[in-house]
């Protein structure tokens, strides 16, 4: 709708805690509206910035007039913006990156400084008065023009010296807006005139033509030449003679690739019913939080499915949250095949334009039911009645990196400030959710039984404390797995073996002098990938030719320790050579469609055992999977972090819960050196209660969430002592700060500053500390006074600090 604002609140997509105030210049006055981007003035700059409503005029300064506005539509609703500034307030982000995050990826531009060489440079390179430096400076603006900020980071030239080229002419200083521009796609179409000019006396082509638009009314120009082949020119010439009216019209990309089979809703059984029931009595009546705790096979997405029929029926759009993307398409296909055209998907796999589109979909209430990953929280639909969170333990609903929201815990946000109810599900609840219900913030649904009452799989665990002194692939795969898999095999039945890392082998080292092959940029060992014949750093992509020989001493024999899924696919193939083995990790479901590819193999029998990461623990349902192994259960008991039980716990029983989905009742092998470990029990028994009230009296003995609440400040920088002096003096700030406070004195609690487990990765050296207190807005409101009191620290461009409110990771 437009709205005709003399002034406008406009928000930058720029690190500013501020909105800004412009004028709108009358010529653009029909065109604003909230929800739209404009392009702004900003200092010297000319940026791209969001309207998020009306502006005041204060008088205290000029107001700068408004440049363009970027969008015919608006690409987000004024209800949302409540949203965003609760974001922003929380996460301590700036407001304009708050809705950049939000936003499908390719909508900022930005104004910036080009570099490029003059002919008087050209000529100043010949001459032999210019020292190195400024000879690779003209050398490398002799390729093409370049930005000031990449000559300046990324070639090391400093500032100084571009600047002293520009005034000797030597190179050439201008601005230009860049930055990708994803817009509508369009294609041509042809209709016919009406009144449509008679057809007697037309030669059969041009029949067949007009015969088609008659029936189709539009249709695209490239379907029309299908349907008569060789009629380009034949339909120009239509054009041109009246009969025909060939038009532009905006198309959308299709990111759902194949069609769908609609089905029917199943029966549900007597638990399923009582919950969809509970749930559905809070639409109309406010917000209701819900934590749908029911076992793996429970029918849980039945229910989710039964619950947006229902919002839909009251015109409530949905929003469904999944953790992996494997998992989008598989709740995509189920929600398709029931809802159809009423669904929009939103994901990182899809290209630029394809989710431009749905998100325009979506904007235009075209598809009131949204399926996607975290980011789909902030799917463009209006005051949204249902959101689901499926598997909403899971910690890929964190955010990595710029806005470090939880996406779990911000749709919670989001239901409550729409008044719409949200249910997180999941057959092993974190620890934070069930809290939440003990507490009473959240009401309990339990889905206590696999549908069609089939059983639960039985868990045997294997002690890997008595083969630990076996060699080759006995070591890791026992005897009892191995008659399992061989008895499965026999049946006809898939196997699913788990390892929770990848490649070949985790712990490349010297026989000669022990050193081990390390990563040049990380503090971390390589692993070796023996397929692609290489030595890989999973954090910063670092790669090394294999073989190699050591860097220490030169010696060629190098062993391979540890254990990856590449390895354990070498070995189930040497001792199953008749099964068809498939790969499921990083590696092997890097290209798009190659997750769906795995998953089609697997559904129509065409692989026997299946080998995987965590990415195969999360929902999927695989029918014909009767055993699963898990090969070593104890790789998450080990990791710094209070979560580490937690995390172990949820992994091993929905790595267990993929077997016996179907008919035919399920075995799970558990690999362990730790069989006594109350991780290890709870999840043998899929006990998520006695997990939780172990687990629940450690955290509340060391006063770890969700008995406090945690700010984890991240320093990383290129230069050790400086990122580490940095880190010191933020300690110092920090305590002194505490020091001066009595409420924070006695409220708040200062852990570091120490060094990250992994000390460095990608060149950076990181230090970090925990600011760790009861209530929330008290560690808000200290991290804000420390960081406004020393500026200098938080924005200093040699050492990044970054604010992670509720940290999920601690390495």
């Amino acid at each position: 709708m437009t709205t005709f604002y003399k002034y406008l609140e406009v928000a930058v997509a720029l690190p500013l805690n501020q909105t800004y105030t412009y004028s709108v210049p009358d010529s653009l006055l029909s065109l604003i509206s909230i929800g739209k981007r404009v392009l702004v003035p900003f200092g010297k700059r000319r940026i791209s910035g969001f309207i998020m409503g009306k502006g005041e005029n204060s008088g205290h300064y000029p107001i700068k007039n408004i440049l363009d506005v970027l969008d015919e539509s608006p690409l987000f609703l004024p209800d949302i913006i409540p949203f965003f500034y609760w974001i922003s307030d929380y996460y301590m982000h700036p407001i304009g990156e708050v809705i950049k995050s939000a936003l499908p990826g390719g909508l900022t531009l930005t104004d910036s400084i080009i570099i490029s060489i003059t002919p008087k440079g050209i000529k100043a390179l010949d001459s032999d008065k210019i020292n190195p430096l400024e000879k690779k400076l003209l050398i490398r603006l002799q390729q093409g023009k370049c930005l000031l900020k990449t000559l300046c980071k990324n070639i090391e030239i400093p500032g100084a010296m571009i600047h002293k080229f520009v005034n000797q002419g030597w190179a050439d200083s201008h601005r230009e807006l860049h930055g990708k521009r994803t817009m509508e796609k369009t294609e041509r179409f042809v209709s016919l005139i009406r009144p449509c000019r008679p057809v007697h006396g037309l030669s059969e082509k041009r029949k067949e033509i007009i015969n088609i638009l008659e029936s189709k009314k539009d249709i695209s120009l490239k379907t029309l030449k299908e349907y008569v082949p060789k009629s380009g020119q034949l339909i120009t010439s239509m054009s041109k003679q009246g009969f025909l009216s060939i038009f532009p019209k905006p198309v959308y990309r299709d990111p759902f690739g194949e069609s769908i089979v609609p089905d029917s809703s199943p029966e549900l059984n007597q638990e399923q019913s009582d919950v969809v029931s509970k749930a559905a009595a809070s639409f109309d009546k406010g917000f209701a939080a819900y934590l749908l705790a029911g076992v793996t096979g429970s029918g849980k997405t039945e229910v989710y499915m039964r619950l947006a029929a229902e919002a839909i029926a009251k015109n409530l759009p949905v929003i469904i949250l999944v953790p992996e993307i494997a998992l989008i398409s598989q709740m995509e296909r189920r929600f398709r095949a029931r809802f159809g055209e009423q669904v929009a998907v939103l994901h990182s796999g899809l290209s630029s334009g394809e989710r431009f589109d749905q998100w325009m979909r979506i904007i235009k209430k075209k598809a009131p039911i949204v399926v996607g990953a975290r980011s789909a929280v902030f799917a463009p639909v209006e005051n949204p009645g249902l959101i689901i969170v499926d598997e909403e333990h899971d910690t890929s609903y964190k955010q990595g990196a710029d806005l470090l929201y939880n996406a779990r815990d911000i749709a919670v946000v989001r239901a409550k400030l729409s008044g719409g109810i949200v249910i997180l599900g999941s057959a092993t609840p974190s620890v934070q959710s069930f809290y939440n219900v003990r507490t009473g913030k959240f009401k309990e649904l339990a889905l206590t039984k696999r549908v069609e009452k089939r059983p639960l799989p039985y868990i045997q665990i294997v002690d890997l404390r008595q083969t630990r002194d076996l060699r080759g692939a006995r070591r890791f795969i026992t005897q009892p797995l191995i008659n399992a898999v061989k008895e499965t095999l026999e049946k006809k039945e898939q196997v699913l073996l788990f390892l929770n890392r990848r490649g070949f082998a985790s712990f490349p080292v010297c026989a000669a002098c022990g050193e081990s092959i390390r990563c040049e940029h990380c503090d971390i060992t390589l692993t070796l990938h023996r397929l692609a014949g290489s030595y890989k750093c999973h954090y910063c992509g670092f790669t090394k030719n294999a073989p190699c020989n050591c860097s220490v001493c030169g010696s060629s024999d190098i062993k391979h320790l540890g254990l990856g899924t590449e390895k354990l696919e070498a070995a189930v193939k040497a001792l199953f050579p008749e099964a068809r083995v498939a790969r499921m990790d990083r590696d092997t479901t890097t290209r798009k469609g190659s997750i769906l590819k795995i998953l089609k193999s697997l559904r129509n029998r065409a692989v026997d055992v299946l080998i995987g990461t965590q990415m195969v623990a999360k929902g999927h349902d695989f029918p014909n999977i009767t055993l699963v192994g898990i090969i070593c259960a104890d790789l998450s008991l080990s990791f710094p972090d209070f979560r580490a039980g937690e995390r172990t716990f949820q992994l091993l029983a929905q790595v267990a819960g993929r077997a016996g989905r179907g008919n035919v009742p399920g075995r799970v092998f558990l690999q362990t050196y730790a069989p006594e470990h109350f991780s290890i029990i709870a999840a043998k028994h899929q006990d998520f209660k006695f997990f939780y009230n172990t687990e629940i009296g450690f955290r509340k003995a060391l006063n770890y969430p969700p008995f406090s609440r945690i700010i984890q400040l991240r320093i990383s920088g290129k230069n050790i002592d400086k990122t580490r002096e940095t880190a010191q003096v933020l300690g110092r700030l920090c305590r002194e700060k505490q020091k001066k406070n009595t409420a924070f004195l006695r409220n708040i609690e200062i852990l570091g500053p120490i060094e990250a487990p992994v000390a460095k990765i990608a060149n950076q050296y990181r230090w970090q500390m925990l600011i760790k207190g009861n209530k929330i807005k008290e560690l808000h409101q200290f991290t804000r006074q420390v960081g406004a009191e020393n500026p200098k620290v938080f924005n200093d461009s040699k050492v990044k600090v970054i604010i992670d409110v509720d940290p999920f990771f601690m390495s």
